[in-house]
């Protein structure tokens, strides 16, 4: 909505790198040795890719190329933690010293989707184009075809054992392989296919909503906050309060039943975020869990940043207009929602009718008029052919 704003905010990572050598991935100020990944490629591509404009971005591009080679000895949340096993292997290897290498392995993969996205924009050398292609499908590399699920890989290619799919941490990042398993936002349908279909993929995604709220927290030897919330939410093994597995729930817009996550993104916002005095249901985490309910609440949601669309989920609201600093405005509306009415039974763009899972972002910089038609009902027939899925690497 603001791109001399999200400029600025670009132009603050490039004064950041020339000043630290490092591109901040937790900064509270300055770097902070908190949490994994190299996650400032996807809001430095993102940016870039939308058309904003009016900073360095040579020398932001150095810096995200620099964070795959290497971290900060000092702060190993700077930089790629273990990226010496990663460029090598094509993944961070479970016994080798560094923790939440599954973890760590998924995040880089999706950072080098963004870095090839922009190397691809910037024509950067086809060699280093193809090298980050390759390595966003870096995913591959670890997932278990026995589990059908991530799992922790051993430097000799082996699957680290005994494997419990409800184990926080170890391998992950404040969540398990259950949640860390959809972590594959550049190509979901690349993940579709290692699961073996899209029937398997949705039986897999429903059972983490149906099981029980059940864990092992032997890895931190207490139960942590994030298991608690789970636990009290009691959306199965759905642990909305902490950021890995918010995506998740609008992944069957990939696999042509968009209905499920129009309920399930209703019930999250229905029942988890309420004015109440516990009516915030986990971590804030730099405004993410935040963001998710705003985005949520107008009908859509980036699930791949690095990509110019918004997957959709289900309206909250009968009618919102953004005012766009280019001068335009974008206006949302649905009609007969209610709290029952949850499901969509149909999408108009600028009074034509829309029958993809998703809007782009150029779309909405145009301005004009998002309609949803709203229902008590399910529409099975809408959103469910391949040509009305998202973005997948694999596939477009």
């Amino acid at each position: 909505m603001y791109p001399d704003l999200n400029a600025q905010i670009m132009e603050g990572l490039v004064n950041t790198y020339k000043e630290s050598g490092w591109l901040p991935e937790w900064a509270s100020p300055g770097h902070r040795g908190c949490m994994i990944g190299s996650n400032s490629a996807s809001l430095i591509s993102d940016a870039y890719l939308k058309g904003i404009r009016g900073y360095d971005i040579e020398t932001l591009y150095e810096a995200i190329v620099k964070n795959t080679n290497g971290y900060n000895k000092e702060i190993t949340s700077v930089g790629r933690y273990g990226a010496e096993y990663y460029n090598k292997l094509g993944y961070v290897p479970y016994n080798i010293g560094i923790h939440e290498n599954t973890a760590r392995t998924l995040e880089y993969a999706y950072a080098d989707f963004c870095v090839w996205k922009l190397a691809q924009e910037l024509g950067r050398p086809q060699e280093e184009i193809d090298l980050f292609a390759q390595r966003a499908q870096n995913f591959k590399n670890v997932f278990d075809k026995e589990s059908g699920l991530m799992r922790g890989k051993n430097e000799d290619g082996t699957f680290q054992t005994p494997f419990n799919p409800l184990k926080w941490g170890d391998a992950f990042t404040e969540g398990n392989s259950l949640h860390y398993t959809w972590s594959v936002f550049q190509d979901i349908n690349g993940l579709v296919n290692l699961m073996g279909g899209k029937e398997q993929f949705i039986s897999t995604l429903d059972g983490v909503f149906e099981m029980p709220p059940k864990f092992d927290d032997s890895y931190y030897g207490f139960t942590i906050h994030e298991i608690r919330e789970m636990q009290i939410v009691n959306m199965g093994n759905y642990a909305h309060g902490n950021q890995p597995i918010q995506h998740m729930i609008y992944l069957y817009n990939f696999v042509g039943q968009p209905w499920k996550s129009q309920a399930r993104v209703r019930e999250v916002m229905d029942k988890l975020y309420t004015p109440q005095a516990d009516g915030y249901c986990g971590d804030e985490d730099n405004g993410q869990t935040s963001a998710w309910y705003v985005f949520s609440s107008m009908g859509f949601y980036p699930v791949c940043p690095g990509t110019d669309e918004y997957v959709f989920g289900s309206p909250l609201f009968d009618k919102v207009t953004l005012t766009l600093e280019n001068g335009n405005t974008f206006t949302i509306s649905s009609s007969n929602n209610s709290k029952e009415n949850v499901f969509i039974n149909d999408i108009s763009l600028n009074g034509k009718q829309h029958n993809l899972n998703y809007i782009k972002h150029s779309d909405i910089q145009k301005g004009g008029e998002l309609r949803f038609d709203m229902s008590a009902q399910p529409n099975k027939e809408r959103g469910v052919l391949q040509e009305s899925y998202p973005y997948s690497m694999s596939t477009k």
